[in-house]
């Protein structure tokens, strides 16, 4: 009879004695040890697989001093979360790599007044390390988190403390700057820019770039209007753009949903893309995907789930090579 059927859970000395070989012999298989012969591994995987054996959690944990969990940490409200195509876009990408690995996803979606709760979550051992995406000016609390666990930042961190954090990126600078001279190469002359948050690097690097486009061109650069990467964001930018009643025949938005936001506005104004009004984007998601009819809005292509995997990549490898002190 075996231990289900008697209504108690197998133990590690069950397997051990199903096995034939000892205790010890058992726990280094189940944490992974490589000091275990080829027969052993094989006869302690049969009587795992006979007696229907789950490791207890806690003890591997303290073994191995690996929890086999990597947190997802988002430094926004929930409803900008599920609204925001970029973030779902990622999260495919970190899953499609943790789909090969023995690593689980912990998603942690942190608002700012439970910052403090969410670090100490992250320092008190339950994740193996921390991919911050979507952080903001304050985010230095997160970097120092380096000192103590594996972080990868997707994005440049805004602050310059905490060297040992990694991050991965694209040149924003330069992606703004080529997605700007598409309207100067189409003979736009008064180009606008809906730029993102200001306390992001996302949104003041695309920013540079697109003021270093109009620049190399003696370009006027006072047509900047600030968003917050949402629809609504984008709808108010352009709003407060229309409403200087300065001529504008270009615009780049720093984001797909800004640039949707604003073919909204711009819409409700009579005015047509691109014949009145050219507009470029940044993105090639969804949003960028969908709008109405897709030839009006261009874009400048990058693969956020691409992102998704090569931070995962980074960060696995990182915690793989690192412990916890005792």
């Amino acid at each position: 009879m075996t231990p289900d059927q008697q209504g108690s859970a197998p133990t590690l000395e069950q397997v051990a004695k199903v096995a034939g070989v000892s205790r010890s012999t058992v726990s280094r298989v189940i944490n992974d040890s490589p000091k275990v012969t080829p027969e052993a591994l094989a006869a302690v995987r049969k009587a795992i697989d006979e007696l229907g054996y789950v490791p207890n959690r806690a003890a591997r944990i303290l073994a191995s001093r690996r929890t086999q969990s990597i947190a997802l940490v988002i430094p926004e409200n929930t409803a900008r979360f599920f609204a925001d195509p970029y973030f779902a876009t990622v999260v495919q990408g970190i899953a499609m790599y943790l789909s090969d690995t023995d690593y689980t996803l912990s998603l942690v979606i942190a608002a700012e007044r439970d910052g403090e709760k969410t670090r100490r979550y992250l320092q008190a051992g339950n994740v193996d390390g921390a991919l911050i995406l979507s952080h903001h000016s304050d985010d230095r609390s997160y970097t120092q988190l380096a000192r103590s666990i594996p972080v990868v930042f997707g994005g440049r961190p805004m602050s310059h403390e905490g060297s040992e954090a990694y991050y991965i990126d694209v040149d924003n600078v330069e992606a703004a700057r080529n997605v700007t001279r598409r309207l100067i190469d189409k003979g736009r002359r008064r180009i606008a820019t809906i730029a993102g948050p200001s306390d992001m690097s996302a949104g003041l690097d695309r920013l540079e770039g697109w003021t270093q486009a109009l620049d190399a061109v003696g370009m006027p650069t006072d047509l900047v209007e600030h968003g917050d990467f949402s629809p609504a964001g984008g709808e108010a930018a352009m709003r407060r753009l229309l409403e200087r009643g300065a001529p504008i025949d270009g615009v780049f938005a720093a984001n797909s949903l800004m640039a949707q936001g604003a073919l909204n506005v711009l819409r409700s104004h009579g005015k047509a893309v691109p014949q009145d009004l050219g507009l470029v984007t940044f993105d090639n998601d969804y949003a960028a995907q969908s709008s109405n009819p897709r030839s009006r809005l261009s874009n400048s292509r990058r693969s956020n789930r691409g992102a998704g995997w090569s931070t995962c990549c980074c960060i696995s490898s990182t915690a793989a090579r690192c412990r916890r002190s005792p």
